[in-house]
């Protein structure tokens, strides 16, 4: 006996939904989410990460651990990054030297910058701030490039890594005052301020953010900062540009970035999340008192920065003749 017609239809229909069940995408995130951070703990990008963690893990509904993977100037991530399964659950809090910098001056290149990363959104900027430990003969920034005319390469300084931005402003600042010192890198800004407030390195141009909370406690003394204008966070502090080097400008920024292939689904919702997450009061109100201007804006930005301080980058190390030994 044949089923009544609406009876049919009503058995192929029931049989068609496990089927329809699986043909839906899955809801991002259904599962945690791992941040990788290319630097020890106690750096801006460890900051900035463990600042929005929280925010973003309330928007997702998801758990968002931070994960920190330092050492070659924070390549070893960025690499991470790169090879990673393009579906979200897998991202990275990088910043300028990361993935614009570094990575094309090594030999060979460890990914391609362009075809090898997905700009999501800009997290945030910071300056950077010369410091010295409060037991040095430097009372300004003229005293100390002076010290360092007089001996030259006695004077040493810290950085996160070769030709990230802090090795790079120390650099450039060499070169402009004809200058020399000797670099000391760390796998991580965190050992590097050990060493600074220990008093075994002689001058840091380190992210505001690391060093703010320090100078406020006296444990260092700042000497200048790097942006074109005093910064808010030390309006005292005079500029690096001011004090006879014109022109002279140099910042970190933070960008989240995702593997190739990432869908724009995804990009398009992390860059909501991160922009929602910046937009709150108390969030907006730590991030700035953190010495951190705040980021946003649109896959689209971040894609422009990451290629316009690439070329700027690149430049600067050709004409400073900095090196990746």
């Amino acid at each position: 006996m044949s089923l009544p017609r609406l009876s049919r239809r009503a058995a192929l229909g029931a049989a068609l939904l496990p089927l329809a069940a699986q043909a839906q995408p899955e809801r991002y995130p259904s599962r945690p989410i791992t941040l990788l951070v290319g630097f020890a703990p106690g750096g801006g990008t460890d900051i900035i990460s463990r600042f929005l963690a929280p925010v973003l893990q309330e928007e997702f509904g998801q758990p968002v651990t931070v994960e920190n993977r330092p050492g070659a100037s924070g390549t070893i991530a960025a690499t991470a990054i790169t090879r990673a399964r393009p579906d979200g659950y897998t991202m990275l809090m990088t910043t300028v030297s990361a993935s614009a910098v570094v990575p094309p001056q090594m030999r060979p290149p460890p990914f391609d910058i362009y075809r090898d990363q997905t700009p999501v959104v800009l997290a945030g900027t910071v300056p950077l701030v010369a410091v010295v430990p409060p037991s040095s003969p430097a009372r300004d920034l003229p005293g100390l490039l002076e010290i360092a005319r007089a001996h030259p390469g006695k004077l040493n300084y810290s950085s996160s890594g070769v030709a990230t931005q802090q090795h790079l402003a120390a650099e450039l600042l060499s070169a402009a005052a004809g200058v020399r010192m000797t670099h000391i890198p760390f796998r991580g800004t965190g050992q590097a301020v050990n060493e600074v407030l220990a008093g075994r390195i002689d001058i840091a141009i380190d992210t505001l953010p690391t060093y703010l909370p320090h100078i406020r406690a006296g444990r260092v003394r700042a000497l200048a900062v790097t942006l074109p204008a005093r910064v808010e966070w030390l309006p005292e502090v005079p500029t690096v540009a001011e004090l006879g080097f014109p022109g002279f400008s140099a910042s970190v920024w933070y960008m989240v970035m995702g593997p190739p292939g990432l869908p724009e689904p995804i990009v398009a919702r992390w860059v909501e999340a991160v922009n929602k997450a910046l937009a709150v009061p108390e969030i907006r109100a730590r991030v700035r008192e953190a010495g951190f201007i705040p980021g946003g804006g649109t896959a689209a930005d971040a894609a422009a920065l990451l290629r316009r301080d690439a070329e700027r980058y690149a430049a600067a190390i050709r004409d400073a003749g900095i090196r990746l030994d």
